[in-house]
């Protein structure tokens, strides 16, 4: 059967807070504080649904995946410590709240969600991505690396049980 995204639809709202409940127990389990002071709350995820900023990756008629593709800029990315922005004034899109289903997560999908998130942001102009994480969230490092994403430096965030994380940026060429 055929793996896809599409946007999350409001009718989504409880499978999105499943997957996103299930990643922040496997964060816990590896003793990664992420999502562990309570983020993102059902309101986060239901207003990324209504704003269009949430997608899904499905495979075989089932959602195995979500992510938000934001367009609008974020105060928390204006100020990059340890390092700098490739190119800190062009427009970017932020990949946030990626996460697979763990009884899938051993068929790689994360890779191929995260070609489609870019490639979407593609055809809306933009050739700038950026995503944060935590320190100790070594699956998404390695993920983006893997896309070719550079480590730019440490942004803070709102998170209080561990505001550092690691900035990622992926510049594309107009080419």
């Amino acid at each position: 059967m055929a793996t896809y995204i599409r946007r999350a639809q409001e009718a989504d709202l409880f499978k999105v807070e499943a997957l996103i409940e299930d990643a922040k127990q496997v964060l816990k389990l590896h003793d990664n504080p992420q999502w562990q002071d309570g983020h993102p709350e059902l309101a986060t995820l239901k207003n990324d649904i209504q704003n269009g900023n949430n997608w899904l990756l499905i495979d075989d008629d089932h959602i195995v995946g979500t992510a938000v593709l934001q367009f609008q800029a974020e105060q928390s990315y204006d100020e990059i410590t340890a390092g700098q922005w490739e190119n800190p004034d062009e427009p970017y899109a932020i990949i946030h709240r990626l996460t697979i289903d763990r009884r899938v997560s051993d068929q790689h999908l994360g890779k191929l969600f995260l070609a489609n998130l870019i490639s979407v942001g593609i055809l809306q102009g933009i050739r700038n991505f950026r995503y944060d994480t935590h320190l100790k969230n070594i699956p998404m490092q390695k993920l983006g690396e893997k896309m070719g994403f550079v480590k730019r430096g440490v942004v803070y965030i709102k998170d209080q049980t561990d505001p550092k994380h690691l900035a990622y940026e992926l510049q594309l060429s107009d080419r």
